[in-house]
């Protein structure tokens, strides 16, 4: 009897702390997963992880017929890209220079802008509609402005949460790594807790602050999206979030591959 093709995705964001995996059966995911981004791993150990995640979530690589990939780490790309012609039998569309994506970019250089920060606006646009501002919460802390009409208006770039920890403790002699919990209280009665409250708390107030700044300057009332590994850590102690996605990105390859097949 021959095989029944199910017609699933496999979506890759190469970002520069983790690897961010879906797959997609149609227009719905059934499972993610993240990979620490190592430039010093060959293709083929990644393979042999991404195999073994599928097999323990039942996913059979056959039925997998399709990739899209997006990166900010331009080392990686090939060796993801090897991966699925390997694990799939499948070239994957890349994000970049001359792909749709149905966004119009008002960039002073439009090749300037991270190709994951063009398919966060993809998502951000296509499934909540309208002005949108963007907060992805990951190794840096990036503001991206979607306009009404579907235009990538541009943003603001800070050091996350995690590049600020690993900076204050690769750079000071006395602050140890502690970890990435929001505190009670701003004032912290200890070194862990001055910590948790300036890395936390003070990128959640930076965030507050930013987003009613690009409000006055996008104008209208835009919804306010957060993605990101960070996201749901800091959605817990701000209401500024009318949604969080941590899948943001993957749905936003998802929509960009369809565009082009």
């Amino acid at each position: 009897m021959r095989r029944q093709v199910k017609q699933m995705l496999f979506a890759v964001d190469i970002g520069n702390t983790n690897v961010t995996i879906g797959v997609f059966e149609k227009d719905s995911i059934i499972t993610s997963f993240r990979l620490n981004t190592d430039t010093n791993r060959f293709a083929e150990e990644y393979l042999l992880s991404i195999n073994s995640l599928l097999s323990l979530r039942n996913i059979n690589v056959n039925d997998i017929d399709s990739c899209v990939i997006c990166s900010v780490v331009p080392p990686l790309t090939p060796v993801f890209s090897q991966v699925s012609v390997d694990l799939f039998s499948v070239n994957p569309l890349i994000v970049g220079t001359g792909i749709k994506t149905g966004i119009k970019i008002l960039y002073d250089n439009p090749k300037d802008v991270g190709t994951d920060r063009i398919t966060d606006a993809v998502a951000a646009y296509n499934l909540y509609g309208g002005a949108a501002i963007v907060v992805d919460c990951g190794t840096a802390t990036v503001f991206d402005a979607i306009s009404a009409n579907g235009e990538y208006l541009g943003g603001s770039i800070a050091a996350g949460a995690r590049l600020s920890a690993d900076a204050l403790f690769s750079k000071t002699s006395q602050l140890k790594r502690v970890e990435l919990l929001a505190p009670d209280k701003v004032i912290g009665k200890s070194t862990t807790l001055s910590l948790q409250s300036g890395l936390v708390l003070g990128n959640v107030y930076m965030i507050e602050g930013m987003v009613r700044k690009f409000i006055e300057e996008m104008g209208g009332d835009p919804i306010i999206i957060g993605t990101g590994g960070l996201s749901t850590l800091f959605s817990n102690v701000t209401n500024i979030f009318h949604h969080v996605n941590e899948n943001l990105t993957l749905e936003g390859l998802r929509i960009i591959y369809n565009l082009n097949i």
